[in-house]
């Protein structure tokens, strides 16, 4: 890590002074350029995992000194930063202007993102890790506020709007990449991975009786595989999420109208006399 992240201060980027497209003068090492080697250390991210990568293993799958890494990027976190924007850059974009309906695209967006988290498990322990502002992950984020701003929202509720979405991806995406990873270091696909931890827990006294529930509410989502079940979740929580901007439109245009008309309560939330009394009190 860099002395100044060391020391307290926001860690840098490699998208600042120019570092990106800078490289050292002089003995570079012949067939090695950077973008062979941002695309090499996303493909050891992605089969080995953040904890095991390091320079010596990209040099070596490189067949290159770890030293001639250097010709090419500073430090290790800059390389990270690098590959982290390139694969911001594998997703699908919407094109706010396109005319298509705003809930659509938030759908898109999101299912996006998800894709990515699972993809890339790497990614989500690094998103708040650095500033990102590449330009992939400044495209991402300059859509997600364009199509969010079309919602009718005013802009002191957007970005509450994004927090509610995204975080939500994020954590969704997370876990499931995190379950993904899981079963494949045990040699497991998901399915025998959720049912040897299904075992595990049915075998725990304490966890029985949530287990009880558990299953019941399980078995009335529906769903054979760990995928559908999976997919059935996400899919009608990110409905509750666009249900809920809907209904933050109306309320706050409703808001908007009492204002202006310089009434004082706002429409569907006038308490009758009997709810100001005090509770207990006849």
């Amino acid at each position: 890590m860099a002395e100044a992240a060391r020391q307290g201060q926001p860690r840098s980027s490699v998208w600042l002074g120019g570092k990106a497209h800078r490289r050292r003068g002089g003995g570079q090492p012949s067939g090695l350029d950077r973008a062979r080697i941002i695309d090499v250390t996303a493909r050891l991210l992605d089969a080995e995992g953040l904890a095991k990568f390091s320079m010596r293993r990209l040099a070596g799958e490189l067949n290159v000194t770890a030293m001639s890494v250097y010709w090419y990027v500073d430090t290790k976190d800059d390389l990270l930063e690098l590959a982290l924007d390139q694969v911001m850059g594998g997703m699908r974009l919407p094109d706010p202007d396109a005319g298509e309906d705003w809930r659509d695209q938030v759908r898109a967006l999101a299912r996006e993102y998800r894709t990515l988290l699972v993809r890339h498990p790497w990614v989500s322990a690094l998103v708040g890790a650095f500033l990102n502002i590449g330009p992939n992950s400044l495209a991402f984020s300059r859509v997600v506020q364009r199509v969010v701003r079309r919602t009718g929202l005013p802009p002191k509720r957007l970005t509450s709007t994004i927090s509610a979405v995204f975080q939500f991806v994020y954590g969704y995406g997370t876990l499931e990449g995190h379950l993904a990873s899981r079963a494949a270091a045990g040699g497991m696909s998901v399915d025998e991975y959720f049912q040897q931890a299904l075992s595990a827990v049915t075998a725990a006294p304490q966890a029985a009786e949530v287990l009880r529930e558990s299953q019941e509410i399980m078995a009335a989502r529906g769903g054979d595989t760990v995928a559908e079940m999976l997919e059935r979740d996400f899919e009608f929580a990110l409905e509750l999420l666009i249900a809920g901007i809907e209904a933050m439109v109306t309320r706050e245009g409703e808001a908007a109208g009492a204002a202006a008309s310089g009434r004082t309560e706002v429409p569907g939330e006038t308490e009758s006399p009997e709810q100001t009394e005090a509770p207990g009190v006849s």
